[in-house]
């Protein structure tokens, strides 16, 4: 499985690796090795230690941390201090750092080191100038947060492919059901 990365930041990224929260939630971070690929897919790394079950565990903690956190932030509400309380203790964690190699930039980090990288993007984004551009995907079914950079911030949808177009066919059969049955009366 190839994980998905529309949402402008990995700390919504990893956020948003358990879909359809409202509706039929669907988790992708489900075994091991697919945290490693998700660290590997999303940039955080070049390569990971293999993560282990409770590697798991702990990302998927800081995970609805940050989506409490993040959620909290788009209703003006107050922090959860327990939520606050994870995503900072995963942030104290020396994170990935890159290296110079013949290559070009190397990262390789300990499961630990990429989620202390995600924790701290996601204080970045909290504390940073795109609070303002973070917005809910507009599909009722959909629960991704994104950041919106659209020329005149009217994004809707966390994308075309996976919402926009679903979203918008179900109100063009809408339109053309009214239509039809207007000309039949």
């Amino acid at each position: 499985m190839r994980h998905v990365f529309l949402c402008g930041n990995p700390a919504l990224d990893l956020a948003c690796t358990l879909r359809a929260r409202r509706t039929a939630p669907f988790e992708t971070l489900d075994a091991p090795a697919r945290l490693d690929a998700w660290y590997v897919e999303s940039g955080i790394v070049d390569t990971v230690t293999a993560c282990q079950e409770g590697d798991v565990a702990q990302a998927v903690a800081v995970r609805e941390a940050i989506y409490a956190l993040v959620t909290a932030r788009l209703a003006g509400e107050g922090y959860d201090g327990g939520a606050l309380a994870l995503v900072n203790e995963a942030a104290r964690t020396p994170c990935a750092i890159p290296q110079l190699a013949a290559e070009g930039r190397w990262t390789e980090a300990t499961p630990a080191q990429a989620l202390s990288t995600v924790a701290r993007h996601a204080i970045e984004l909290l504390t940073g100038p795109d609070v303002p551009l973070m917005k809910e995907c507009a599909n009722p079914e959909c629960t991704k947060i994104f950041i919106d950079r659209s020329r005149g911030g009217r994004r809707e949808w966390c994308g075309m492919e996976s919402c926009g177009n679903k979203i918008k066919a179900a109100a063009y059969r809408a339109r053309k059901r009214q239509t039809q049955a207007a000309t039949a009366r």
